[in-house]
């Protein structure tokens, strides 16, 4: 469809990815193994186009095989200096795309932006980053959390076997979904807080077990409970790979146990069980605020590489 003299439209399939990856962005290397995969469809990805020059592109991703768009994770502009309407153009382009790619009276996707960790001390990344934002708030969205990304590397000491906890694998999901309830109470996590507001607290577990953990691909027998020498559950840390990287899915420390230190013990745990597949690399997350949760990755050997915004519509 034709806007002034703007084209907006999706790809037409992998023969176009040269031109949807004009723009620069980390994720533009996962694109074909995206499509490849079904994460990704044509009909999801969108591109405004004068002539032949990309001014501003959204993509929506989902899990493999599913039928709607689960998070808008590119949206890109033309940061030249000589566009002065780059920001008008993301605007018309993300109306036109959610209006033919979302379904009416559904939740909108979470809109999800990976940065550079020093983002707002560098002016250029910066306008960067706060133009895409203006993008969304012009179309409703708003800021819901920024997340520290983090990376723990095999040059990194591999921690010891904690000296004071006992770990075993989950039994069964009945018993981690009840820890994961558990944890939930007095939780700093954003999402765990949102989904709080909207269900139960079995129900948000459930949910969280349901539609990331029970979908991993990668060996069960990975997951931990940590237990104290007595067998009173102290907390567990699920790793796992998501399809792209190792990653410490889930930690965390029951309530009663808080306070003790024991979050250093299972973020050695999971590193450990990780480190022994030879992985090149070990991922997680933890948002901003989560100061308790961002010093143990820190002690344990991970690296801030990345922040994450995400953004989402009320």
């Amino acid at each position: 469809m034709k806007q002034n003299d703007l084209t907006m439209r999706p790809i037409t399939g992998r023969e176009e990815l040269d031109i949807f990856s004009q723009l620069p962005y980390t994720l533009n290397e996962e694109l074909a193994d995206d499509l490849a995969a079904d994460r990704r469809r044509p009909e999801w990805m969108w591109v405004a186009l004068r002539g032949d020059r990309l001014l501003a592109r959204a993509a929506w991703w989902s899990r493999p095989g599913g039928d709607a768009p689960l998070i808008l994770d590119v949206l890109d502009i033309d940061d030249s200096a000589s566009d002065p309407d780059r920001v008008d153009t993301g605007v018309r382009l993300l109306h036109t795309a959610m209006a033919a790619t979302l379904s009416k009276g559904s939740r909108l996707p979470e809109y999800s932006r990976f940065v550079p960790p020093d983002w707002r001390e560098n002016a250029v990344t910066r306008q960067v980053v706060e133009d895409r934002m203006a993008v969304l708030e012009r179309t409703g969205a708003r800021l819901f959390v920024e997340r520290l990304r983090l990376e723990w590397r095999p040059e990194s000491p591999v921690p010891e076997p904690s000296r004071r906890l006992v770990f075993r694998p989950v039994h069964d999901a009945k018993e981690l979904v009840a820890l994961m309830a558990s944890v939930l109470d007095g939780t700093l996590d954003a999402h765990g807080r949102d989904d709080l507001t909207r269900m139960s607290v079995r129900e948000a577990a459930l949910k969280h077990y349901e539609d990331e953990l029970a979908r991993y691909t990668s060996p069960r027998d990975w997951w931990r409970i940590a237990t104290l020498p007595r067998g009173e559950p102290v907390g567990f840390v699920i790793p796992a790979h998501n399809g792209y990287n190792p990653i410490i899915a889930y930690i965390a420390v029951l309530p009663t146990h808080r306070g003790n230190g024991y979050i250093d013990d299972l973020l050695a745990e999971g590193t450990r069980v990780l480190a022994e597949q030879d992985v090149p690399r070990i991922r997680a997350s933890t948002d901003l605020g989560n100061v308790p949760m961002a010093n143990a990755f820190h002690r344990a050997g991970y690296a801030n590489f990345q922040r994450e915004i995400n953004m989402t519509w009320s």
